[in-house]
């Protein structure tokens, strides 16, 4: 028998080759992410700290008492708990006092006499902070109980200088930050598996990462430890005891877990005009017109001047020209696009302004060419 060699071409070996691959249900590799970036365990939070305090040490950018007169009070009351006592109607003109609020996070698991870092932000009308002081305020939750106790000297990122009725500045110096400027004097409770279950909740929810992170730490562990509830919470069968407890989250948050491809969005901001559009979006076959219309109003104002010896007046006489114009309206084919490169080639062909592409995703949006979830922020 004889043989017959064929000599195939490049591209067709390559489709050979892919074709082979999808038959035997290899795949490219696809970059993993740990399930710590994706979860976290319910009750594993943070809580939120305010606070109301008074600065002091400033170099005469604090508070007008005439305008702010809470910062006043404040003083007063602050002073009279000290064993100093001030005469009724004392006009008190200080400048060097500003009222404040403090913001901070409490962080899971925090102890007493654990350092915090604050944030100091101006009530009144305070012009700066900087190289002030602030005194000792507690720092309340949600359920108005204290949590921390912040002090210390306030840090200022902007500067800023006046002379001669002239000023500049730079960045806002009515807020600074004091690096641990707080102390933890009481904790929240916080008791994990208690009922032996721990729920993991994603950040985002997915069913099909929901379902994706179940497969990966049932096999993990190799036995049934985990269950979906639903598209976001995980549920957990954890041990009796904290030290394995531990061993056992610190497990599964360093699981690897390969993603599907996310869903279809576009992200639009109206503020900025920015765009954002994820890699599964894509477009149908769909013809759009754009133009743009311009108005434009010209002021050219004439000067009458009366003849020598007339007695008349010299007046200005207003005269505005306006012209409206309109760019070509043609009509633009998309055809129909299934990969990003040419969902943005096919949007950049239409030579849109950001703005007037906002107004072209959400018409395509609602012709249905666009499949992709539409967000404006």
């Amino acid at each position: 028998m004889k043989m017959v060699h064929r000599r195939y071409s490049l591209p067709l070996m390559l489709r050979l080759a892919i074709g082979l691959l999808l038959s035997l249900g290899l795949a490219l590799p696809v970059q993993a992410e740990r399930i710590r970036d994706l979860a976290s365990f319910a009750g594993v939070r943070s809580n939120s700290l305010v606070g109301y305090g008074l600065v002091v040490g400033l170099e005469g950018t604090g508070d007008q008492t005439t305008q702010a007169p809470f910062t006043t009070q404040s003083l007063s009351n602050m002073l009279s708990q000290l064993g100093i006592t001030v005469p009724p109607g004392t006009n008190m003109q200080l400048k060097n006092v500003a009222a404040v609020m403090i913001t901070a996070e409490l962080p899971p698991f925090a102890r007493q006499g654990q350092k915090i870092d604050v944030v100091v932000s101006s009530v009144g009308n305070a012009r700066s902070l900087r190289n002030g002081t602030l005194l000792m305020s507690p720092l309340k939750g949600a359920d108005g109980q204290i949590y921390a106790v912040a002090q210390g000297n306030i840090l200022v990122g902007g500067v800023g200088a006046q002379a001669g009725g002239s000023s500049v500045q730079v960045d806002h110096q009515a807020a600074g930050r004091i690096s641990g400027g707080a102390t933890v004097e009481a904790e929240v409770p916080l008791q994990l598996g208690m009922d032996g279950t721990l729920e993991l909740q994603l950040d985002e929810h997915d069913f099909d990462t929901a379902q994706r992170a179940v497969t990966a730490i049932n096999t993990e562990f190799g036995m049934p430890v985990a269950t979906a509830l639903d598209g976001r919470v995980i549920s957990l069968q954890a041990p009796s005891d904290s030290n394995s407890m531990v061993r056992f989250m610190a497990r599964v948050q360093s699981i690897d877990l390969t993603l599907g491809e996310g869903p279809a969005r576009v992200i639009l901001n109206s503020r900025t005009g920015s765009v954002v559009l994820t890699s599964a979006v894509t477009l149908r076959r769909a013809a759009v017109a754009h133009g743009n219309l311009s108005i434009t109003i010209d002021s050219n104002p004439q000067v009458s001047q009366p003849n020598p010896l007339s007695g008349g007046e010299t007046v200005v006489v207003p005269n505005a020209d306006i012209t409206v114009s309109q760019q070509g309206g043609a009509l633009q084919m998309l055809e129909t696009s299934a990969d990003l490169a040419e969902v943005v080639g096919a949007l950049n062909a239409l030579g849109a302004t950001p703005q007037d592409l906002m107004s072209i995703l959400q018409a395509l949006k609602e012709a249905g060419s666009l499949r992709a979830e539409l967000e404006i922020m």
